[in-house]
């Protein structure tokens, strides 16, 4: 089916209207990241000067230094554990019979279902008896149990649609469940790992509440606290704000652009059915 000039002009004009949408206040940030920090002004207005020393000193004011490291160790913790976990569990329900299969597969989709606010108290004073408030493992071990929800149903939609004849012909070569799992299945699914590793980055990224409630010390706070705190000392400081907020949202457009072409891929065709 071919389309008319005019469809397609339509089709770029919807699509660079909504880009406009989506941009106006990522420029708004920007510029006023790049204000003087004397200025008052907020939102979308070409700043005086490009002041790049505000993001200079913001990063030292705030310490963001010590915070990005926290964020990186319980980011990359949760996203490994996740993937993994979730690629096990996955395979199994996606390409195993056996009872009790579909009931378990439903208990981790519930997890979906759950906000999580109703389980942080419990869950403060079940990892505070463990002694696991104000350390690393306080954060990773429960965002990992989060994510593992989305990750066992992201996966298995995957490993569904795989084709059976491949699954048989690797089989019949001999091939064992964890060598037809790491030899074929991986390599073949990088697009859903992919979007799935997008995803878990960005949620645990940008977790706020559980980091608020679990860590009291400024040794294990996550960059979305430290920007809490340094918001209440610097509430005027419009321009150094901006430009934390830049500084911390910055990782995970980075790692959105690096995982692009295939996260894309993966949302397309993730969902796909046999």
């Amino acid at each position: 089916m071919t389309t008319s000039r005019a469809e397609r002009a339509a089709t770029y004009g919807i699509l660079g209207l909504f880009a406009v949408i989506a941009l106006t206040p990522v420029a708004g940030i920007l510029s006023t990241a790049l204000a003087d920090q004397s200025s008052l002004d907020t939102g979308f207005a070409l700043p005086d000067g490009l002041n790049w020393s505000n993001f200079a000193d913001a990063w030292t004011r705030g310490h963001f230094g010590r915070y990005l490291l926290s964020s990186v160790i319980v980011a990359v913790a949760v996203v490994a554990a996740t993937t993994v976990l979730a690629t096990l569990a996955a395979y199994a329900f996606g390409t195993m019979r056996f009872p009790g299969s579909t009931v378990l597969f439903y208990l981790f989709v519930a997890g979906l279902t759950v906000p999580q606010e109703a389980v942080i108290i419990p869950l403060y004073f079940d990892l505070r008896h463990w002694g696991l408030t104000d350390t690393y493992w306080g954060l990773i071990l429960p965002q990992t149990a989060q994510s593992l929800a989305f990750g066992v149903f992201w996966m298995r939609t995957y490993f569904r649609s795989t084709p059976r004849s491949l699954l048989e012909a690797a089989r019949l070569d001999g091939a064992t469940h964890f060598s037809t799992l790491t030899r074929v299945l991986v390599p073949m699914g990088r697009p859903a790992f992919a979007t799935l590793t997008v995803i878990v980055f960005m949620w645990t990224w940008n977790e706020f509440l559980l980091a608020l409630v679990m860590v009291s010390d400024e040794a294990h706070r996550t960059v979305p606290l430290g920007l809490a705190f340094f918001q209440g000392q610097h509430s005027s400081d419009t321009a150094l704000l901006a430009a934390a907020a830049t500084l911390i949202a910055l990782p995970v457009v980075l790692v959105y652009l690096l995982l692009q072409r295939r996260f894309i891929q993966g949302m397309l065709t993730g969902s796909a059915k046999e």
